[in-house]
Protein backbone atom coordinates (compact mmCIF):
# COMPACT_ATOMS: atom_id res chain seq x y z
CA UNK A 1 0.00 0.00 0.00
CA UNK A 2 2.59 2.86 1.05
CA UNK A 3 4.34 1.48 -2.48
CA UNK A 4 1.31 2.74 -4.35
CA UNK A 5 0.81 6.10 -2.89
CA UNK A 6 4.55 6.73 -2.80
CA UNK A 7 3.85 6.22 -6.69
CA UNK A 8 1.30 8.58 -6.60
CA UNK A 9 2.93 11.00 -4.64
CA UNK A 10 6.01 10.51 -7.60
CA UNK A 11 3.72 10.72 -10.70
CA UNK A 12 1.62 13.99 -9.19
CA UNK A 13 5.45 15.40 -8.50
CA UNK A 14 6.13 14.79 -12.32
CA UNK A 15 2.80 16.28 -13.46
CA UNK A 16 3.30 19.50 -11.63
CA UNK A 17 7.01 19.28 -12.53
CA UNK A 18 6.20 18.97 -16.35
CA UNK A 19 3.64 21.30 -16.32
CA UNK A 20 5.69 23.67 -15.04
CA UNK A 21 8.48 23.03 -17.20
CA UNK A 22 5.55 23.91 -20.03
CA UNK A 23 4.30 27.16 -18.95
CA UNK A 24 7.90 28.18 -19.00
CA UNK A 25 9.43 27.09 -22.16
CA UNK A 26 6.19 28.46 -23.78
CA UNK A 27 6.74 31.69 -22.01
CA UNK A 28 10.71 31.65 -22.78
CA UNK A 29 9.37 30.90 -26.55
CA UNK A 30 7.83 33.52 -27.54
CA UNK A 31 11.34 35.29 -26.95
CA UNK A 32 13.21 32.99 -29.63
CA UNK A 33 13.93 35.93 -32.16
CA UNK A 34 17.45 37.27 -33.19
CA UNK A 35 18.24 40.54 -32.18
CA UNK A 36 15.48 41.35 -29.61
CA UNK A 37 15.58 44.63 -27.78
CA UNK A 38 17.13 44.13 -24.03
CA UNK A 39 15.05 43.50 -21.44
CA UNK A 40 13.54 40.54 -19.22
CA UNK A 41 10.25 38.65 -19.81
CA UNK A 42 9.39 38.36 -15.95
CA UNK A 43 7.16 35.31 -14.81
CA UNK A 44 4.47 33.70 -17.15
CA UNK A 45 0.84 35.57 -17.31
CA UNK A 46 2.21 37.79 -14.98
CA UNK A 47 5.27 39.03 -16.57
CA UNK A 48 5.98 42.66 -15.65
CA UNK A 49 2.68 43.61 -15.08
CA UNK A 50 2.67 44.13 -11.02
CA UNK A 51 5.92 46.38 -11.36
CA UNK A 52 4.25 48.40 -14.22
CA UNK A 53 1.22 48.56 -12.12
CA UNK A 54 2.60 49.49 -8.47
CA UNK A 55 4.83 52.20 -9.68
CA UNK A 56 1.28 53.75 -10.58
CA UNK A 57 0.09 53.02 -7.50
CA UNK A 58 3.20 54.76 -5.55
CA UNK A 59 2.24 58.02 -7.70
CA UNK A 60 5.86 57.18 -9.92
CA UNK A 61 4.90 55.48 -13.04
CA UNK A 62 8.01 56.96 -14.67
CA UNK A 63 9.90 54.98 -12.70
CA UNK A 64 8.83 51.46 -14.69
CA UNK A 65 10.20 52.91 -17.64
CA UNK A 66 13.77 55.09 -16.36
CA UNK A 67 14.52 52.14 -14.55
CA UNK A 68 14.82 49.97 -17.01
CA UNK A 69 16.04 52.70 -19.75
CA UNK A 70 19.23 52.85 -16.98
CA UNK A 71 19.36 49.01 -16.60
CA UNK A 72 19.55 48.37 -20.32
CA UNK A 73 21.12 51.29 -21.61
CA UNK A 74 18.35 51.71 -24.09
CA UNK A 75 15.44 53.79 -24.69
CA UNK A 76 13.91 50.85 -26.05
CA UNK A 77 13.75 47.44 -24.03
CA UNK A 78 11.17 44.57 -23.91
CA UNK A 79 8.79 43.35 -21.05
CA UNK A 80 5.85 41.55 -20.68
CA UNK A 81 2.80 43.76 -19.59
CA UNK A 82 -0.65 42.25 -19.01
CA UNK A 83 0.45 39.13 -20.17
CA UNK A 84 1.61 40.12 -23.54
CA UNK A 85 5.03 40.22 -25.37
CA UNK A 86 5.69 44.06 -25.14
CA UNK A 87 8.06 46.16 -26.43
CA UNK A 88 8.03 49.90 -24.38
CA UNK A 89 9.37 52.54 -26.75
CA UNK A 90 10.52 55.55 -24.94
CA UNK A 91 12.00 58.74 -26.35
CA UNK A 92 10.66 61.20 -29.01
CA UNK A 93 12.12 59.38 -31.43
CA UNK A 94 10.06 56.13 -30.67
CA UNK A 95 6.77 58.17 -30.28
CA UNK A 96 7.48 60.03 -33.82
CA UNK A 97 7.96 56.37 -35.18
CA UNK A 98 4.77 55.18 -33.60
CA UNK A 99 2.39 58.17 -34.06
CA UNK A 100 3.92 58.37 -37.87
CA UNK A 101 3.08 54.75 -38.82
CA UNK A 102 0.14 54.32 -37.45
CA UNK A 103 -1.69 51.35 -40.13
CA UNK A 104 1.15 51.00 -41.58
CA UNK A 105 3.42 49.40 -39.22
CA UNK A 106 1.21 49.06 -35.89
CA UNK A 107 -2.28 49.78 -34.88
CA UNK A 108 -3.79 50.68 -31.65
CA UNK A 109 -4.14 47.83 -29.03
CA UNK A 110 -6.21 48.08 -25.81
CA UNK A 111 -6.10 44.66 -23.10
CA UNK A 112 -9.13 42.00 -23.12
CA UNK A 113 -10.48 43.79 -20.16
CA UNK A 114 -11.60 46.73 -23.04
CA UNK A 115 -13.44 44.36 -25.36
CA UNK A 116 -15.05 42.53 -22.38
CA UNK A 117 -16.59 45.46 -21.17
CA UNK A 118 -17.12 47.56 -24.21
CA UNK A 119 -18.96 44.22 -26.33
CA UNK A 120 -19.30 46.50 -29.79
CA UNK A 121 -22.11 45.10 -31.72
CA UNK A 122 -21.38 43.58 -35.53
CA UNK A 123 -19.06 41.33 -34.55
CA UNK A 124 -16.14 44.23 -34.81
CA UNK A 125 -13.72 45.31 -31.54
CA UNK A 126 -12.18 48.36 -29.56
CA UNK A 127 -9.96 48.92 -32.86
CA UNK A 128 -12.62 48.90 -35.20
CA UNK A 129 -14.95 51.25 -32.98
CA UNK A 130 -12.19 53.83 -32.54
CA UNK A 131 -11.71 53.82 -36.62
CA UNK A 132 -15.52 54.44 -36.81
CA UNK A 133 -15.78 56.88 -34.11
CA UNK A 134 -13.18 59.02 -35.67
CA UNK A 135 -15.08 59.46 -38.99
CA UNK A 136 -17.73 60.70 -36.98
CA UNK A 137 -16.45 62.55 -34.75
CA UNK A 138 -14.75 65.73 -36.69
CA UNK A 139 -17.61 67.55 -37.38
CA UNK A 140 -18.62 67.81 -33.90
CA UNK A 141 -15.32 69.23 -33.09
CA UNK A 142 -14.60 71.25 -35.74
CA UNK A 143 -14.45 75.56 -35.22
CA UNK A 144 -17.73 76.18 -35.68
CA UNK A 145 -19.12 73.61 -33.74
CA UNK A 146 -16.82 74.13 -31.18
CA UNK A 147 -17.72 78.00 -31.30
CA UNK A 148 -21.16 77.04 -29.97
CA UNK A 149 -20.13 74.78 -27.07
CA UNK A 150 -18.20 77.50 -25.51
CA UNK A 151 -21.39 79.20 -24.12
CA UNK A 152 -22.89 75.95 -23.25
CA UNK A 153 -19.92 74.86 -21.09
CA UNK A 154 -20.03 78.64 -19.91
CA UNK A 155 -23.60 78.62 -18.76
CA UNK A 156 -23.12 74.82 -17.28
CA UNK A 157 -19.83 75.64 -15.47
CA UNK A 158 -21.91 78.63 -13.96
CA UNK A 159 -24.43 76.09 -12.84
CA UNK A 160 -22.09 73.63 -11.31
CA UNK A 161 -19.57 76.26 -9.36
CA UNK A 162 -22.73 77.54 -7.84
CA UNK A 163 -24.42 74.28 -6.60
CA UNK A 164 -20.51 72.71 -5.75
CA UNK A 165 -18.68 75.30 -4.75
CA UNK A 166 -20.43 78.62 -3.82
CA UNK A 167 -21.02 78.97 0.29
CA UNK A 168 -18.83 76.15 1.31
CA UNK A 169 -16.07 76.43 2.87
CA UNK A 170 -14.37 72.79 2.10
CA UNK A 171 -14.48 70.77 -0.86
CA UNK A 172 -13.39 67.53 -2.78
CA UNK A 173 -11.87 68.94 -5.86
CA UNK A 174 -11.91 65.22 -8.11
CA UNK A 175 -15.08 64.57 -7.50
CA UNK A 176 -16.38 67.89 -8.31
CA UNK A 177 -14.03 67.98 -11.69
CA UNK A 178 -15.70 64.37 -12.31
CA UNK A 179 -19.14 65.71 -11.80
CA UNK A 180 -18.19 69.20 -14.11
CA UNK A 181 -16.75 67.29 -16.83
CA UNK A 182 -19.79 64.39 -17.15
CA UNK A 183 -22.53 67.07 -17.00
CA UNK A 184 -21.10 68.55 -20.13
CA UNK A 185 -20.37 65.50 -21.97
CA UNK A 186 -23.90 64.65 -21.27
CA UNK A 187 -25.30 68.03 -22.35
CA UNK A 188 -23.10 67.93 -25.83
CA UNK A 189 -23.37 64.41 -26.65
CA UNK A 190 -26.68 63.17 -25.83
CA UNK A 191 -28.70 66.44 -24.92
CA UNK A 192 -28.85 65.35 -20.99
CA UNK A 193 -28.46 68.21 -18.52
CA UNK A 194 -31.01 67.56 -15.74
CA UNK A 195 -28.55 66.78 -12.78
CA UNK A 196 -30.34 64.18 -11.23
CA UNK A 197 -30.34 61.85 -14.47
CA UNK A 198 -26.72 63.07 -14.60
CA UNK A 199 -26.27 61.57 -10.96
CA UNK A 200 -27.89 58.47 -11.93
CA UNK A 201 -25.29 57.71 -14.35
CA UNK A 202 -22.33 58.97 -12.67
CA UNK A 203 -21.52 56.75 -10.16
CA UNK A 204 -21.79 53.86 -12.97
CA UNK A 205 -19.72 55.47 -15.28
CA UNK A 206 -16.97 55.68 -12.46
CA UNK A 207 -17.37 51.42 -12.12
CA UNK A 208 -16.81 51.21 -15.90
CA UNK A 209 -13.86 53.63 -15.59
CA UNK A 210 -12.24 52.03 -13.07
CA UNK A 211 -12.35 48.59 -14.22
CA UNK A 212 -11.40 49.25 -17.88
CA UNK A 213 -7.61 48.80 -16.98
CA UNK A 214 -8.18 46.36 -13.90
CA UNK A 215 -6.95 42.32 -14.03
CA UNK A 216 -10.32 40.60 -16.14
CA UNK A 217 -11.23 38.31 -13.38
CA UNK A 218 -15.13 38.05 -14.26
CA UNK A 219 -15.92 36.88 -10.23
CA UNK A 220 -17.62 39.06 -7.71
CA UNK A 221 -16.69 41.87 -6.15
CA UNK A 222 -13.95 42.17 -8.40
CA UNK A 223 -13.73 45.95 -10.05
CA UNK A 224 -13.89 43.99 -13.60
CA UNK A 225 -16.97 42.40 -12.69
CA UNK A 226 -18.23 45.76 -11.00
CA UNK A 227 -17.60 47.46 -14.34
CA UNK A 228 -19.24 45.07 -16.59
CA UNK A 229 -22.41 45.72 -14.85
CA UNK A 230 -22.54 49.48 -14.74
CA UNK A 231 -21.43 49.43 -18.50
CA UNK A 232 -25.03 47.24 -19.04
CA UNK A 233 -26.83 49.36 -16.98
CA UNK A 234 -25.13 52.53 -18.52
CA UNK A 235 -26.32 50.66 -22.08
CA UNK A 236 -29.74 50.02 -21.20
CA UNK A 237 -30.36 53.65 -20.25
CA UNK A 238 -28.75 54.67 -23.14
CA UNK A 239 -31.13 52.80 -25.51
CA UNK A 240 -34.07 54.77 -23.50
CA UNK A 241 -32.31 57.82 -24.53
CA UNK A 242 -32.01 56.48 -28.16
CA UNK A 243 -35.78 55.45 -28.38
CA UNK A 244 -36.79 59.16 -26.83
CA UNK A 245 -34.38 60.77 -29.52
CA UNK A 246 -36.71 59.17 -32.79
CA UNK A 247 -39.69 59.76 -31.92
CA UNK A 248 -38.41 63.30 -31.10
CA UNK A 249 -36.66 63.04 -34.44
CA UNK A 250 -39.69 62.19 -36.22
CA UNK A 251 -41.86 64.66 -34.48
CA UNK A 252 -39.71 67.51 -34.90
CA UNK A 253 -39.13 68.27 -31.33
CA UNK A 254 -35.54 67.09 -31.69
CA UNK A 255 -32.95 68.38 -34.59
CA UNK A 256 -30.28 66.35 -36.93
CA UNK A 257 -27.70 69.20 -35.52
CA UNK A 258 -28.55 69.57 -32.05
CA UNK A 259 -25.54 66.84 -30.91
CA UNK A 260 -23.93 64.00 -31.89
CA UNK A 261 -26.54 61.16 -30.73
CA UNK A 262 -28.94 62.76 -33.55
CA UNK A 263 -26.45 62.61 -36.32
CA UNK A 264 -25.84 59.13 -35.19
CA UNK A 265 -29.66 58.14 -35.93
CA UNK A 266 -29.70 59.99 -39.27
CA UNK A 267 -26.21 58.65 -41.16
CA UNK A 268 -25.99 55.82 -43.24
CA UNK A 269 -22.94 54.25 -44.37
CA UNK A 270 -21.64 53.59 -47.76
CA UNK A 271 -24.52 50.78 -48.27
CA UNK A 272 -27.40 53.00 -46.58
CA UNK A 273 -27.28 50.79 -43.74
CA UNK A 274 -27.71 53.04 -40.77
CA UNK A 275 -26.73 51.81 -37.00
CA UNK A 276 -28.58 50.07 -34.91
CA UNK A 277 -29.73 51.36 -31.24
CA UNK A 278 -27.35 48.92 -29.38
CA UNK A 279 -24.44 50.15 -31.77
CA UNK A 280 -25.31 53.56 -31.40
CA UNK A 281 -25.04 52.99 -27.48
CA UNK A 282 -21.91 51.34 -27.35
CA UNK A 283 -20.54 54.48 -28.86
CA UNK A 284 -21.99 56.72 -26.56
CA UNK A 285 -20.96 54.98 -23.80
CA UNK A 286 -17.07 54.98 -25.40
CA UNK A 287 -17.45 58.39 -25.71
CA UNK A 288 -18.87 59.88 -22.30
CA UNK A 289 -16.54 57.68 -20.93
CA UNK A 290 -13.79 59.35 -23.03
CA UNK A 291 -14.77 62.80 -23.21
CA UNK A 292 -15.00 63.77 -19.33
CA UNK A 293 -12.66 61.11 -17.79
CA UNK A 294 -9.00 62.25 -18.32
CA UNK A 295 -10.67 66.49 -18.69
CA UNK A 296 -11.48 66.05 -14.82
CA UNK A 297 -7.69 64.65 -14.07
CA UNK A 298 -6.30 67.62 -15.68
CA UNK A 299 -9.17 70.30 -13.94
CA UNK A 300 -7.80 67.98 -10.58
CA UNK A 301 -4.16 68.66 -10.53
CA UNK A 302 -4.73 72.48 -12.46
CA UNK A 303 -6.58 73.10 -8.57
CA UNK A 304 -3.29 71.01 -7.23
CA UNK A 305 -0.50 73.08 -8.78
CA UNK A 306 -2.41 76.36 -8.14
CA UNK A 307 -2.39 75.98 -4.19
CA UNK A 308 0.78 75.57 -4.42
CA UNK A 309 2.56 78.16 -6.83
CA UNK A 310 0.69 81.75 -5.42
CA UNK A 311 2.73 83.30 -8.20
CA UNK A 312 1.42 81.29 -10.68
CA UNK A 313 -1.91 81.37 -9.42
CA UNK A 314 -1.69 85.29 -9.48
CA UNK A 315 -0.48 85.03 -13.23
CA UNK A 316 -4.39 83.48 -14.29
CA UNK A 317 -5.97 85.46 -12.02
CA UNK A 318 -5.34 88.29 -13.36
CA UNK A 319 -5.54 86.81 -16.81
CA UNK A 320 -8.88 85.55 -16.21
CA UNK A 321 -10.39 88.69 -14.06
CA UNK A 322 -9.80 91.37 -17.24
CA UNK A 323 -11.88 88.55 -18.90
CA UNK A 324 -14.39 88.76 -17.00
CA UNK A 325 -14.27 92.69 -16.47
CA UNK A 326 -15.25 92.80 -20.23
CA UNK A 327 -18.23 91.05 -20.40
CA UNK A 328 -21.54 92.69 -19.30
CA UNK A 329 -23.92 91.19 -17.11
CA UNK A 330 -24.90 87.50 -18.06
CA UNK A 331 -23.10 87.45 -21.34
CA UNK A 332 -21.56 84.58 -21.75
CA UNK A 333 -17.93 83.42 -22.54
CA UNK A 334 -17.15 83.21 -26.38
CA UNK A 335 -14.19 82.05 -28.69
CA UNK A 336 -12.34 85.72 -28.65
CA UNK A 337 -12.62 85.41 -24.88
CA UNK A 338 -10.73 81.75 -24.81
CA UNK A 339 -8.00 83.23 -27.60
CA UNK A 340 -6.70 85.85 -24.64
CA UNK A 341 -6.23 82.64 -22.22
CA UNK A 342 -2.54 82.24 -23.29
CA UNK A 343 -0.87 82.15 -20.30
CA UNK A 344 -3.90 80.14 -18.33
CA UNK A 345 -3.50 77.51 -21.21
CA UNK A 346 0.33 77.42 -21.00
CA UNK A 347 -0.20 76.68 -17.07
CA UNK A 348 -2.61 74.01 -17.78
CA UNK A 349 -0.32 72.63 -20.18
CA UNK A 350 2.66 72.46 -17.93
CA UNK A 351 0.19 70.45 -15.17
CA UNK A 352 -0.46 68.19 -18.01
CA UNK A 353 3.26 67.50 -18.72
CA UNK A 354 3.91 67.15 -15.37
CA UNK A 355 0.82 65.05 -14.45
CA UNK A 356 -0.41 63.47 -17.91
CA UNK A 357 -4.06 62.21 -17.94
CA UNK A 358 -3.32 59.60 -20.13
CA UNK A 359 0.01 58.15 -19.07
CA UNK A 360 0.54 56.14 -22.42
CA UNK A 361 -0.92 53.97 -25.14
CA UNK A 362 -0.51 50.41 -26.31
CA UNK A 363 -0.08 49.28 -30.41
CA UNK A 364 -0.05 45.99 -31.56
CA UNK A 365 2.83 45.48 -34.42
CA UNK A 366 1.04 44.42 -37.91
CA UNK A 367 4.14 42.69 -39.59
CA UNK A 368 7.66 42.62 -38.73
CA UNK A 369 9.75 45.27 -38.59
CA UNK A 370 13.79 46.72 -37.40
CA UNK A 371 13.63 49.87 -34.83
CA UNK A 372 16.97 51.60 -33.69
CA UNK A 373 18.35 48.23 -34.95
CA UNK A 374 16.25 45.85 -32.71
CA UNK A 375 13.68 43.50 -34.28
CA UNK A 376 10.27 43.86 -33.42
CA UNK A 377 8.01 40.44 -34.55
CA UNK A 378 4.74 40.81 -36.13
CA UNK A 379 1.96 40.79 -33.25
CA UNK A 380 4.17 42.06 -30.37
CA UNK A 381 2.55 44.83 -28.62
CA UNK A 382 4.53 48.43 -28.82
CA UNK A 383 4.09 50.77 -25.86
CA UNK A 384 4.88 54.48 -25.62
CA UNK A 385 5.08 56.54 -22.19
CA UNK A 386 4.14 60.46 -21.96
CA UNK A 387 6.34 60.22 -18.70
CA UNK A 388 9.32 59.18 -20.97
CA UNK A 389 9.82 62.43 -22.34
CA UNK A 390 7.65 64.61 -19.81
CA UNK A 391 10.14 64.19 -17.30
CA UNK A 392 12.74 63.43 -18.99
CA UNK A 393 16.19 66.08 -18.73
CA UNK A 394 16.74 65.53 -22.49
CA UNK A 395 13.82 66.58 -23.37
CA UNK A 396 12.77 68.99 -20.87
CA UNK A 397 15.39 71.14 -18.27
CA UNK A 398 14.54 70.61 -15.00
CA UNK A 399 11.71 68.45 -15.87
CA UNK A 400 10.61 68.71 -11.95
CA UNK A 401 10.11 72.19 -11.67
CA UNK A 402 6.94 73.96 -12.28
CA UNK A 403 7.52 76.18 -15.48
CA UNK A 404 4.81 77.40 -18.44
CA UNK A 405 6.88 79.26 -19.91
CA UNK A 406 7.79 75.89 -21.77
CA UNK A 407 5.26 76.56 -23.45
CA UNK A 408 6.11 80.16 -25.16
CA UNK A 409 6.71 80.67 -28.62
CA UNK A 410 6.91 77.36 -30.02
CA UNK A 411 6.75 75.79 -27.31
CA UNK A 412 8.42 72.11 -26.64
CA UNK A 413 10.29 69.88 -29.48
CA UNK A 414 8.17 67.87 -31.62
CA UNK A 415 7.29 64.43 -29.75
CA UNK A 416 7.91 65.49 -26.64
CA UNK A 417 4.99 67.32 -25.12
CA UNK A 418 2.39 64.58 -25.59
CA UNK A 419 -0.76 64.17 -23.22
CA UNK A 420 -3.55 63.68 -26.49
CA UNK A 421 -1.04 61.13 -27.95
CA UNK A 422 -0.07 62.31 -31.60
CA UNK A 423 -0.25 61.50 -35.51
CA UNK A 424 -3.50 59.74 -36.67
CA UNK A 425 -4.31 58.59 -33.43
CA UNK A 426 -4.22 61.55 -31.59
CA UNK A 427 -7.18 62.56 -29.54
CA UNK A 428 -9.89 64.26 -31.63
CA UNK A 429 -11.35 65.86 -28.62
CA UNK A 430 -7.78 68.01 -27.80
CA UNK A 431 -9.76 71.03 -28.67
CA UNK A 432 -12.79 70.13 -27.02
CA UNK A 433 -10.96 69.73 -23.69
CA UNK A 434 -8.75 73.21 -24.00
CA UNK A 435 -12.23 74.42 -24.15
CA UNK A 436 -13.85 72.72 -21.21
CA UNK A 437 -10.18 73.19 -19.09
CA UNK A 438 -10.25 76.99 -19.88
CA UNK A 439 -13.88 77.28 -19.07
CA UNK A 440 -12.80 75.42 -15.48
CA UNK A 441 -9.94 78.19 -14.90
CA UNK A 442 -12.03 81.06 -15.43
CA UNK A 443 -14.91 79.56 -13.39
CA UNK A 444 -12.35 78.97 -10.71
CA UNK A 445 -10.29 81.57 -10.15
CA UNK A 446 -12.69 84.80 -10.57
CA UNK A 447 -14.70 83.10 -7.78
CA UNK A 448 -11.61 81.85 -5.15
CA UNK A 449 -8.57 81.61 -3.58
CA UNK A 450 -7.21 78.06 -2.13
CA UNK A 451 -5.25 76.21 -0.11
CA UNK A 452 -4.93 72.23 -0.02
CA UNK A 453 -5.77 70.90 3.35
CA UNK A 454 -3.34 67.74 2.76
CA UNK A 455 0.02 69.33 2.14
CA UNK A 456 1.47 66.16 0.95
CA UNK A 457 -1.75 63.80 -0.06
CA UNK A 458 -0.49 60.93 -2.18
CA UNK A 459 -1.09 60.67 -6.06
CA UNK A 460 -1.96 57.65 -6.94
CA UNK A 461 -1.85 56.17 -10.91
CA UNK A 462 -4.46 53.77 -11.89
CA UNK A 463 -4.88 54.44 -15.03
CA UNK A 464 -4.56 58.09 -14.48
CA UNK A 465 -3.70 60.53 -11.86
CA UNK A 466 -5.11 60.87 -9.19
CA UNK A 467 -4.98 62.61 -5.75
CA UNK A 468 -5.84 59.59 -3.51
CA UNK A 469 -8.21 61.93 -0.74
CA UNK A 470 -9.67 63.45 -3.88
CA UNK A 471 -8.10 66.89 -2.62
CA UNK A 472 -9.91 68.60 -0.43
CA UNK A 473 -9.22 72.61 -0.50
CA UNK A 474 -9.97 75.11 1.50
CA UNK A 475 -11.91 78.27 0.24
CA UNK A 476 -11.28 81.67 0.31
CA UNK A 477 -13.92 83.92 -1.85
CA UNK A 478 -13.13 86.78 -3.61
CA UNK A 479 -14.32 89.86 -2.07
CA UNK A 480 -16.63 92.27 -3.98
Amino acid sequence: MEHFYLSLLLLFVSFVTLSLFLVFYNHRSQYNFQNLPPGKPGLPYVGETLDFLSTGWQGRPEKFVFDRIAKFSSEVFKTNIVGKPAVVLAGAAGNKFLFSNENKLVVAWWPDSVNKIFPFTQNSSSVDESRRMRKLLPQFLKAEALHRYIGIMDSIAERHFASGWEKKQEVLVFPLAKNYTFWLACRLFVSVEDPSHIAKFAAPFNLVASGIFSVPLDLPGTPFRKAIRASNFIRAELLNIIRQRKVDLGTGKASVTQDILSHMLTISDEAGRFMTELDIADKILGLLIGGHDTASAACTFIVKFLSELPHVYDGVYKEQIEIAKSKRSGELLNWDDIQKMKYSWNVACEVMRLAPPLQGGFREAINDFIFNGFFIPKGWKLYWSANSTHKSRQYFSEPEKFDPSRFEGGGPAPYTFVPFGGGPRMCPGKEYARLEILVFMHHLVKRFRFEKLIPDEKIVVDPMPIPAKGLPVRLFPHKG
